[in-house]
Order: structure tokens, then C-alpha cells, then sequence
């Protein structure tokens, strides 16, 4: 053959190639079936999931995933789940006879909520970590604990005046839903069943209190506790966005828990905003140093982080608390991560349940060991050296050390003259039978310990929050209470109130 004969040949050749698209991950007939409905009637849904993972890749080609890049950890999964994509069917229609409110629907028992249970299936390693992590039981600890409750009422609760003082009704179910169990999670209870008018004609559906909800503590209709949702929001189930900070800053932006606002005026939070757009969040494991260049939330308390040669920092954990030796949250000082995520279990010596006593004694027998924390703080350790010389990490946990014990301290004269002014009588705390935080002067005492020297921990914890640990209600605020505390003693003292 010529060479200009040639040349026409390859020419004819590569007109006649046309490059395949990779098939598509095959789809259930049964979610095929809801999205024939759902995909106009609920497009943002169906638009999302086609996005997601779930839509792109079959259980059983997830499991064939070698070394650290696995993220399907069930050892074994259904085989009628194993060939197709994970999509509406797939995760609502499991183990309906477990869900309270399963429901007929066009010839499927389908469940609204999807569970922790339900995701178990695929994902039983980080379903039994979660099932360790405090957060899974966050509604039972702050429902079945009388003392939080107490707390609870002064902030969400309605004031009425009685006798010159304010008193607080509890707060009813759509305000509690609306507040503190936003984060903390609600009860799902199925209350009956509601006739609809839809385009396909008069449907029947379940009707749940408590939904919607996405808390971490959620308690479901099949019994399980937590809501994969509040971290891989649905119905993309994004690992990126589980690792940006923005997910967590949903209930950790403070006072309280100010996290996120300490993280973004810290320097790791000044380089997330300047280069993370330049940085791979998908990728598993996450690999510091290639993937991105400093530590979002998740590098530090969740995700597998390895270095660029494959050593593993850190092993993907959904118990969060694991890397973590010391509960910075002080209720009332800072103290030892608890041994079990059940914190009702807890009781000090003088019986409340609370971590510590009042005096600032640990409930030792419910906390974790000297040699347990240690482990933990290890490994929180070797993220911190990826990137910072062992002089940096030894002198910055060296420091978060001496600014918890100054913050108990000080926490420690607040309450002593908080009991004084129990012990006088001027208010009416635990001891005689009242409530230690429905009056002004106790309020200021658990601004204390609840706002101020919270927010200086967290700033100290996360490498620096700027101005949150002195004047952006840090330092200066926690001294300032305790002046207007002593101070409110005095005059008490001073005008000779008579004791109640």
C-alpha cells in the first residue's frame, strides 16, 4: 500500500470510530418505577441522587474497591442489592416491618425515614462507630437528663411574672423541634395516617411528630438513634460535603460550641478560605499535603488521612470522640470524654448528673482513664504533625492543658460564690429544691461556664481563634461576670436581704 494510500485508510478509519459512552449503572425496576413518578414531581430530589455515588456505582463493584479507597464496609450485603444502583427503592423500601411508618404506595411498603439501620446495610462499620458516638444519643441526653431539662425551660420555655419573678412554662413540642432538638435530634412518633390529593389521585400517608428532622440524636420509627443526613445530606450523601466545614457549623457556631466562627478566624480557617477551592475533598483517603493543605473538621475528628507516601494518620471514625482525650464543653468545668454516649449514666457525688461536682471533682468512674486519653490525644497528635514540627504540637497541647485548668479555676470562684448566694438564701438553687438557672444572678453563672469559658477553650483547642479568646466573649467576658457576680453578693449582703 502507498503512503498516500495509507494515509486515506487511516483518515476513512478514524471517521468510522465513534467513542462509547461507559454504560450506565444499572437501575432497579422498582426505583426505575419511582423515578417515573418522583422525577417531576420532586426533581430537586431526583436531581441530586443522580449526582450522588449511589446513582454512579453498584454495591458489588464497591466491594471489589482494594486497600484504603474501600468505602463500602459491610462484609456482606443482600443479594438482590448487590447489581444495581443504590436508589429510592433500594434504601426505602428496607426492612419495612422494622419502620413504624411503613406504608403502602402504588404496590411498595415504603418508609419515609431512612435510618442508620437502614444505611447498616452497605455501611455497618460506620453505623456501629456512630452507635458509640455521643452525638447518636444527643436527644436522650439532653430529654432524660431533669437538670438539662431545667435549663432548658429558662431558654426556650415562655416567662410569665408571678410574685415579682419571672417564671418559665415549659416550651411545647413545635419550639423544642425548632430549638435545642434542631441539633440534638427529635423523637419520631407515627401519630396515624393522612389522605392526600396528588396528580395520581387520593393517596394515603403516614403522619409523623417530630419530622422533619435531621439531628444527630434523631430517634427513628424502627428504634435506631441518628441521622447519617446531618453530615451527607440527601440525597447526594456527599463525602465532600461531610468534609467541608460548613456542615458542622450548622450546630457548632456557638456561643456555646463556637467551633466554626474560633476555626474561621484561625489560621487553618484562613487557609480553607483562600485555597481550599483548590482542594480535592472526594478523594479516599484524604491525603494531606496533595488533597488539601490544611485540617477542615473532618481531618482532624473523622476522616482517613494518610501522608503522601500512604501512612496513615488517622483511620475514618464516625465515634468522633476517639481523637479526642478531654470533653472541652464544660458542664460545668471541662473533664474526660465519657465512657459511654449515654451521659445519663452519669452521676457525681452529690448525685446531680453532671461530670464533675460542683467543686470540680470528676465523676471519675463515668469518664475515660489517664491511659485512654492519652491514646486518644496520640492520635489527634500525628494529624497535628503532618504539617507542624513536634516542638509546635508539644507546646500547642502544652497550652490548651494550662488554658483548661485556668478556665476550671476560674469557673471554680464563680461557682463558689454562685453556692454562697445559694447558701444565703438570696436565690434559690438545687440544694433547697429550686432551679439553679431561672434566676438573673444564676444566669450569670452559667454564662460563665457555658458561654465564656467554652468559647476560650475552643480557641485555645483549634490553634488559635484570634480575638474569641479575649474579647469576643472570651476572657473579658468570664472575668466581667464574676465581678458583677461578687459584686451582686456584696450588695445583697450590703441591703440585708432576708433569706427566702
Amino acid at each position: 500500500m502507498s503512503r498516500s494510500s495509507c494515509l486515506v485508510f487511516l483518515v476513512l478509519l478514524s471517521l468510522s470510530w465513534v467513542p462509547q459512552a461507559p454504560a450506565a449503572t444499572p437501575l432497579s425496576p422498582s426505583s426505575e418505577e419511582c423515578l417515573d413518578c418522583h422525577g417531576s414531581v420532586h426533581a430537586g430530589i431526583v436531581a441530586d441522587w443522580k449526582r450522588s455515588r449511589h446513582a454512579a456505582i453498584t454495591p458489588k463493584a464497591a466491594m471489589q474497591v482494594e486497600g484504603l479507597g474501600l468505602k463500602l464496609s459491610s462484609k456482606q450485603v443482600p443479594e438482590a442489592l448487590l447489581n444495581t444502583s443504590v436508589g429510592c427503592a433500594e434504601c426505602h423500601t428496607l426492612r419495612p416491618e422494622a419502620h413504624a411508618d411503613s406504608f403502602e404506595h402504588n404496590g411498595y411498603k415504603i418508609h419515609t425515614v431512612v435510618s442508620p439501620d437502614d444505611c447498616a446495610v452497605c455501611h455497618a462499620v460506620e453505623r456501629e462507630q456512630y452507635a458509640a458516638n455521643i452525638m447518636s444519643a444527643a436527644h436522650g441526653n439532653l430529654a432524660d437528663n431533669a437538670l438539662y431539662n431545667d435549663l432548658e425551660r429558662t431558654i426556650l420555655g415562655t416567662a410569665e411574672i408571678q410574685q415579682n419573678r419571672a417564671h418559665f412554662t415549659p416550651p411545647d413540642a413545635a419550639t423544642r423541634a425548632d430549638g435545642c432538638y434542631y441539633c440534638h435530634g427529635t423523637r419520631l412518633v407515627l401519630a396515624g395516617v393522612e389522605k392526600r390529593a396528588t396528580d395520581v389521585g387520593e393517596l394515603e400517608f403516614p403522619v409523623i411528630k417530630g419530622w422533619p428532622n435531621q439531628g444527630v440524636g434523631r430517634v427513628n420509627l424502627d428504634g435506631s438513634r441518628g441521622a447519617c443526613t446531618s453530615c451527607h445530606t440527601r440525597h447526594h450523601f456527599s463525602i465532600e460535603m461531610a468534609r467541608k466545614p460548613y456542615t458542622c457549623k450548622e450546630c457548632h457556631a456557638g456561643p456555646d460550641v463556637p467551633a466554626y466562627k474560633v476555626y474561621e478566624t484561625s489560621k487553618h480557617g484562613n487557609l480553607f478560605a483562600a485555597m481550599g477551592s483548590q482542594w480535592n475533598y472526594d478523594h479516599v483517603p484524604w491525603t494531606v499535603g496533595e488533597d488539601f493543605g490544611a485540617p477542615t473538621c473532618a481531618a482532624c475528628h473523622i476522616s482517613l488521612v494518610v501522608t503522601g507516601d500512604g501512612a496513615v494518620l488517622g483511620r475514618r471514625t464516625h465515634q468522633m470522640s476517639d481523637r479526642l482525650p478531654q470533653r472541652i464543653f464544660g458542664l460545668i468545668y471541662a473533664h474526660s470524654q465519657p465512657k459511654s454516649p449515654n451521659t445519663t449514666l452519669i452521676r457525681n457525688k452529690g448525685g446531680l448528673p453532671l461530670p464533675t461536682d460542683l467543686d470540680g471533682t470528676p465523676a471519675a468512674g463515668f469518664l475515660v482513664d489517664a491511659k485512654e486519653a492519652a491514646t486518644r490525644r496520640d492520635t489527634m497528635r500525628s494529624t497535628c504533625r503532618a504539617c507542624h514540627g513536634t516542638a509546635w504540637v508539644r507546646g500547642h497541647f502544652e497550652r490548651l492543658d494550662g488554658v483548661v485548668a485556668a478556665t476550671n479555676a476560674q469557673v471554680r470562684g464563680a461557682t463558689r460564690i454562685m453556692q454562697t448566694i445559694w447558701e444565703k438564701g438570696y436565690a434559690q438553687g438545687p440544694g433547697s429544691g429550686g432551679s439553679p438557672f431561672d434566676e438573673a444572678i444564676e444566669r450569670r453563672w452559667s454564662d460563665a461556664w457555658l458561654m465564656y469559658a467554652n468559647c476560650i477553650r475552643f480557641s485555645s483547642a483549634m490553634a488559635g481563634g484570634g480575638d474569641y479568646g479575649v474579647f469576643q466573649e472570651g476572657r473579658y467576658h468570664l472575668n466581667q461576670a464574676i465581678m458583677e457576680m461578687g459584686d451582686w453578693l456584696k450588695a445583697q449582703d450590703g441591703a440585708g436581704t432576708e433569706k427566702r
